[in-house]
């Protein structure tokens, strides 16, 4: 068990570059790409987005894909950059090796599905709404489309944590011997979905986003993928994952608590388990989105655990725009790049710093990145952080316990309808109004089986779902289509994304630890009680909540639905 992870391999596509070595190319000449989308078909024009420079046909011609059916461009963005990753690594023959490929996304293939959603009612041959909520469907074509047919597949879906966050299970799967060789990251496509969602939340700039900037007004969308090779005590890696922490903010769905709670847990995690101290970090490649909330969230932990003595720091979404789920890959690869060329990229745009803030880094070279620290944050206050080297890392893991000691202290399922009305037991009216039945049900199973295990709350929570919030994800297309996406309900798509059950809960617990959602169709729970199982063993919980839970349609609104929590504690 245990020993180092060496990054062997990288690949990335995203507004700046098709490739790693284009990235580096626009990083160095301070070139964004943020601009006028060209290939999203919206009614705002007037929004910029950060595209990659690619048609979904010309994606597809790339990898060979022929025929007509609709590919997304979540699956070829992604074989893209797993196949240069691949490359990179000089893997060729993957006969007898344990192979994982874990990708992060949030909305799956849902370009495809929008494309067609108005004709669905007509036409029933075109229900893919189901399918494109099914997240593990894109990672299942990238492993198709990049040559890894037989690889294991995970889909992890904590919004813009996401593919951080499936490095850092790589990382594990490795320690702990359940693979030999792992590409994790993520990939995530712009959609209507959630250019409207986020114009909905009213948090997009329509200039070039300004991270850390006191005149900073939002975000600005992009898309991209990237992906690692993880393989275990490789001599002369590209870089190595020295610390890795998730944690949770548990204080709103898409707010960020003011002192940033979750940020300073996650940098402080990383830093712990890399055993080094915030003096030795010598660049940061923050989550800076641009927005009011978090940057002022992600500069008051900055002030938490580093004090006066800030690092070098940028964001480098001026550049690729907000990649989403992507963001945590195509940033580690970004932070890969300025180690081995010896560059700190350049905060794009910012000129006057944040009262009680920090100056970013615009731009340096010669820069000796001996650890670099790479945030991602994500709605529900899903934060993670990770730590690369250069140089191996010297520090064990401290040894697995027996599986044996694993205990189930509880379990609750909720599936009928009539049963609902105890949640008035838990939460006021107020609370529950705009719930739907699935997130009824998944907070009414939690909080019964803590109350049956004598839990106040639990130190982690994971989650398993095929289909995410499929009802909610169904009626915020409606209204796209309906309204030809104006004036939309923020609450909808607040409450769409996959995770967010999990995030509920964590708030609703006060639950900062570990958390995290799987969604990898049949293999969504296998995956979340692996999860909690090994936290338990690593001794890193003693008492973890996994929630299942999925429902099925009819006419659009729920016909059928099944939460399901168990608390697992070590003895």
């Amino acid at each position: 068990m245990g020993g180092a992870i060496s990054i062997t391999g990288m690949g990335v596509i995203c507004a700046i570059g098709n490739d790693s070595q284009s990235v580096l190319d626009s990083l160095k000449r301070k070139e964004s790409g943020i601009g006028p989308m060209k290939y999203l078909q919206s009614v705002h024009t007037d929004i910029p987005v950060g595209e990659v420079k690619l048609s979904t046909g010309q994606m597809r011609q790339m990898l060979g894909i022929t025929g007509d059916n609709p590919v997304s461009r979540t699956s070829v963005m992604g074989a893209i950059a797993v196949r240069e990753a691949l490359s990179q690594a000089g893997i060729k023959n993957l006969e007898g090796k344990r192979v994982a490929l874990i990708s992060g996304t949030t909305v799956g293939v849902m370009d495809v599905t929008e494309q067609y959603f108005e004709r669905m009612k007509t036409e029933p041959e075109l229900q893919y709404l189901p399918h494109s909520n099914e997240c593990g469907r894109s990672t299942h074509e990238i492993a198709e489309y990049s040559g890894l047919g037989n690889a294991r597949c995970c889909t992890i879906c904590t919004a813009c944590s996401s593919a951080l966050n499936a490095i850092m299970l790589g990382a594990d799967m490795l320690k702990n011997d359940e693979a030999d060789i792992v590409i994790a990251g993520g990939s995530e496509p712009l959609s209507r979905y959630h250019l409207n969602g986020f114009n909905s939340l009213m948090i997009l700039d329509r200039q070039r986003c300004r991270p850390f900037d006191e005149t900073r007004a939002g975000l600005n969308l992009g898309e991209g993928a990237a992906f690692v090779v993880l393989e275990k005590d490789v001599p002369d890696a590209l870089a190595y994952v020295s610390g890795y922490a998730n944690r949770c903010d548990a204080f709103h769905q898409t707010a960020t608590s003011k002192d940033g709670d979750g940020a300073y847990l996650a940098m402080s995690g990383a830093l712990a388990m890399a055993g080094i101290r915030p003096e030795d970090i010598k660049y940061i490649n923050a989550h800076g989105t641009g927005t009011p909330d978090n940057d002022a969230s992600e500069t008051a932990a900055f002030r938490r655990v580093f004090g006066d003595r800030l690092p070098d720091m940028s964001s480098t979404k001026s550049y690729t725009g907000h990649t989403t789920s992507a963001s945590g890959s195509v940033e580690a690869v970004i932070c890969i790049l300025a180690m081995l060329n010896d560059f700190v990229p350049a905060s794009l745009g910012w000129s006057k710093m944040i009262p009680g803030g920090y100056v970013p880094t615009m731009g340096r070279s010669g820069a000796d990145l001996d650890y670099v620290m790479c945030n991602s944050f994500g709605f529900g206050g899903n934060d993670s952080s990770m730590i690369l080297s250069k140089n191996r890392p010297s520090g064990e893991d401290a040894p697995i316990m027996d599986e044996s000691r694993v205990r189930v202290a509880a379990r609750k399922v909720i599936s009928d309808d009539a049963e609902l009305a105890l949640l008035k037991e838990y939460l006021s009216p107020m609370e529950t109004r705009r719930m739907g039945k699935i997130m009824k049900a998944s907070l009414l199973s939690a909080f019964e089986a803590m109350k049956e295990a004598g839990l106040e709350k639990p130190d982690a929570i994971v989650a398993a779902t095929s289909k995410g919030m499929l009802e909610l994800s169904n009626m915020f297309l409606e209204e796209i289509a309906q309204n030809k996406e104006e004036l939309l309900k923020p609450t909808l798509f607040m409450q769409s994304t996959h995770n967010t059950i999990g995030s509920a809960i964590a708030i609703r617990t006060g639950c900062h630890g570990y958390n995290i959602t799987y969604s990898q169709g049949d293999d969504s729970y296998y995956w979340a009680e692996r999860d909690a199982r090994m936290l338990l063993r690593k001794g890193e919980a003693k008492a973890v909540l996994v929630c299942s839970f999925d429902e099925n349609l009819l006419d659009g609104r729920t016909k059928d639905f099944k939460a399901e929590s168990i608390i697992y504690t070590i003895d």
